[in-house]
């Protein structure tokens, strides 16, 4: 694989950007606070502003290396973040990717997120030139798998109790791009 790290993405609607410790309130705000929004992700969602801030701090030293996938989602108007999305494992053995996102609740079902997950998936498969892309997501959560397949990816299955997330164990439903398949796309 070829890391370039964060870099900037832009799309019609977003610019896809490294976050910054001034995006901690707007985070909060947006989607960070809100448990509805984090209902079927790993972390839970946070407390306050200042908790964001904290979570920032500990992020952003990370963007010096460049295996460092992790992008703040920004509407170009009005200019402000609403999500995330970012490679939450990596399989260089096998040139393997895994995505993974959120997104504020007022926009939720506009094709943003998948307007972002493209954008990732072009650059991941483009310029890194990775050979699999997986997005993994709890199945009570099918937004996330209406993603997966706006991206063109095949469901490889379910992996029962195979991810954790705020509501616990949960099975996971699994799906996978290959190189090969957009070509054929």
């Amino acid at each position: 694989m070829k890391h370039q790290g964060t870099v900037i993405l832009r799309t019609p609607r977003l610019v896809l950007r490294r976050l910054a410790l001034s995006d901690a309130e707007l985070m909060y705000t947006n989607w960070a606070g809100d448990p509805a929004v984090t209902e079927h992700l790993s972390w839970p969602a946070h407390v306050s502003a200042q908790a964001t801030a904290e979570y920032l701090s500990t992020v952003i030293p990370g963007y010096a290396a460049n295996d460092c996938y992790l992008w703040a989602i920004e509407l170009k108007i009005p200019g402000e973040p609403i999500g995330t999305v970012g490679v939450v494992g990596m399989d260089e053995t096998i040139g393997e990717a895994e995505i993974g996102y959120c997104i504020g609740r007022p926009w939720w079902a506009q094709g943003l997120m998948t307007e972002a997950a493209s954008a990732v998936a072009d650059f991941l498969f483009s310029q890194v030139e990775i050979k699999r892309l997986v997005i993994k997501h709890a199945s009570d959560n099918p937004a996330s798998g209406a993603v997966a397949r706006k991206l063109g990816m095949r469901h490889e299955g379910c992996l029962r109790q195979g991810i954790r997330t705020n509501q616990g164990l949960e099975d996971a439903e699994v799906w996978s791009l290959l190189t090969s398949d957009r070509i054929t796309v």
